[in-house]
């Protein structure tokens, strides 16, 4: 499928076929298509939790509003984030360059995030965003629906995951055979709303 294609396809679908299973290796594609994404500076400070026990995603399900495709769906990823993977073996993100290349880089992290939590966090969620993206094109490259997903109490999702305390839980995407179409779309804005030349007026 071409990328334009996936994209005018890829719809939030909210209910999914329940008794669907996706193969070990349709999920293997999934997870190695996604650590494809970009990073800043290739950090990869994103986090994917497979969640595969029903009793942990009914819990989760409880805590984002009772949403059906929490469990329905063949495949939940909980997307987290790293917030100090900067400063975790910094030189292993570039381990493959030359050696002056890998130096540079690795200081360059070092300036940009220390002492920056906030970079550290907007980093994190962009990061994630991306990746989501590129979960959900892959999927529906794959002949799968998806919905990404916030309405949660992320806090407490990430207590039941174990989240390290400098981990941040940014959102889901469930994954699986949708059972029914997504709303029609709501309402695109207009080109000239949204799309700004140079500087806003």
């Amino acid at each position: 499928m071409e990328v334009a294609k996936a994209i005018e396809l890829r719809r939030s679908v909210k209910a999914f076929d329940p008794e669907h299973k996706m193969s070990e290796a349709e999920v293997d594609k999934l997870l190695s298509l996604v650590m494809l994404s970009p990073t800043a500076f290739n950090v990869q400070h994103w986090r994917f939790v497979v969640v595969r026990d029903p009793a942990l995603r009914g819990e989760i399900r409880r805590l984002s509003k009772d949403q059906a495709q929490v469990t329905d769906a063949s495949l939940l990823i909980v997307l987290c984030g790293d917030l100090k993977a900067w400063s975790r073996d910094t030189a292993r993100y570039w381990r493959t360059a030359p050696d002056d290349v890998r130096e540079m880089l690795v200081f360059l992290i070092e300036q940009y995030y220390a002492g920056r939590e906030q970079v550290e966090r907007d980093e994190v969620m962009r990061s994630c965003g991306i990746a989501a993206m590129s979960l959900m094109l892959a999927a529906r490259e794959m002949g799968y629906d998806s919905c990404p997903m916030d309405l949660a109490e992320l806090d407490e999702v990430g207590k039941l995951l174990n989240l390290p305390d400098d981990h941040v839980v940014t959102m889901f995407v469930a994954i699986g055979r949708g059972i029914k179409d997504s709303w029609p779309r709501g309402g695109q804005l207009p080109k000239e709303d949204v799309v700004v030349i140079d500087r806003f007026k």
